[in-house]
């Protein structure tokens, strides 16, 4: 039997700080939902804009899994393992936290904002080195198909973290379909929609509408996915027991 839950683009938190406009489909800082916790171990899902200039200052983290995806400008980025780098469309970024680290990000054009999305995993591992990875995907290679942007495996395409996760990104045109097999057993589907409209499961997703599926079988599930409208999607699949 195929579970889902439903989380749509309105229902999110939201914060505006001037500088930074925040939406948050899982708890976060002040918008605290009980039932919006986390998704198994995909603990955030942050669609932040960042104003020109502006940005966030050195703060810490630890035993986290951080990924970031641009989805418009760049951001320029600062840690305490002395990288410094700047993430572009296209670019995907990861940070194991582990036993901590200390970093800030900023939007480095003063002329135009800055789109991102920001994925905390919980680790498979507690408490290891810290570690950083940016890759640049040939965006091309997402039209049509689900192209893999991140997974367990550090010899496998995109970045690598330390759980069980696979992430894939895909581009699709109206009237198209498209369909997603779990790498592992046990595992949930989370879909984000970035642009257009899907149905998924009998249910159409909107812009950034966001849709857990999962089984309560052990079996190996397959998720089929239509196209309503020009679209573009984040498929994250992860561990539902941390």
């Amino acid at each position: 039997m195929k579970n889902i839950v439903l989380h749509k683009s309105d229902s999110r938190g939201y914060a505006n700080h001037g500088w930074l406009e925040a939406r948050h489909t899982f708890s976060f800082a002040g918008y605290y939902d009980p039932n919006r916790v986390q998704f198994g171990v995909l603990r955030v899902l942050n669609d932040d804009i960042i104003a020109g200039g502006m940005g966030f200052g050195t703060h810490p983290h630890d035993n986290m899994e951080i990924i970031t995806i641009p989805l418009e400008g760049d951001l320029a980025h600062k840690d305490s393992m002395n990288n410094t780098e700047t993430i572009r469309f296209g670019d995907v970024q990861v940070m194991s936290a582990g036993t901590g680290i200390q970093h800030s990000e900023f939007n480095p054009n003063h002329n135009r904002r800055t789109n991102l999305l920001q994925i905390w995993v919980f680790p498979k591992y507690r408490n290891v080195e810290p570690r950083y990875q940016q890759i640049t995907l040939h965006v091309p290679d997402r039209e049509g198909k689900f192209q893999q942007i991140l997974s367990p495996n550090a010899n496998d395409e995109g970045v690598w973290i330390h759980q069980d996760a696979w992430f894939h990104m895909g581009n699709f045109k109206a009237g198209s379909s498209a369909n997603y097999t779990f790498k592992k057993e046990g595992n949930g589907l989370y879909v984000f929609v970035i642009k257009g409209k899907v149905q998924v499961e009998e249910q159409e997703l909107n812009p950034r509408d966001g849709m857990g599926i999962w089984c309560d079988a052990s079996n190996l599930l397959t998720v089929q996915f239509q196209i309503l409208a020009d679209a573009e999607l984040l498929l994250m699949e992860v561990p539902l027991v941390q």
